[in-house]
């Protein structure tokens, strides 16, 4: 069973950033494919960004060249840097992860290819 921890969401002004951590517990990140969804008040879940168990990260194309996600296998933590926050991103972010190979985590951007998730981090984008 792996259980994840989301920790660091909060409330910043447009313009900021924010760093949000996912620990894993129970598997290593090394051996798991793990990434991020979030979901805005009223929408449904969306992929933002994974990375391979070898480190190979992915991004969404409505926050590439804002997000930067990475890991240190060393904590089981990966993070996501988020830069330039702007009101759109205000939402629930999930932490996500599964034994998913390299091409099959490359591939996984939809809700239903993760079964594990964690329980959430708030981030709120607001003047």
């Amino acid at each position: 069973q792996v259980h994840l921890r989301e920790s660091g969401g909060g409330s910043v002004q447009p313009g900021g950033s924010l760093r949000l951590s996912c620990q894993t517990s129970g598997y290593g990140s090394s051996v798991l494919c793990m990434g991020w969804f979030r979901q805005a008040p009223g929408e449904g879940r969306d992929w933002v960004a994974s990375m391979t168990s070898d480190g190979q990260p992915m991004y969404a194309d409505s926050v590439k060249g804002r997000v930067t996600i990475s890991k240190d296998n060393a904590q089981n933590t990966i993070f996501l840097q988020m830069t330039n926050l702007q009101p759109d991103d205000t939402a629930m972010y999930y932490c996500v992860a599964d034994f998913w190979d390299g091409d099959t985590c490359r591939r996984s951007r939809s809700t239903s290819d993760y079964d594990y998730w964690g329980q959430g981090t708030q981030v709120t984008v607001t003047a």
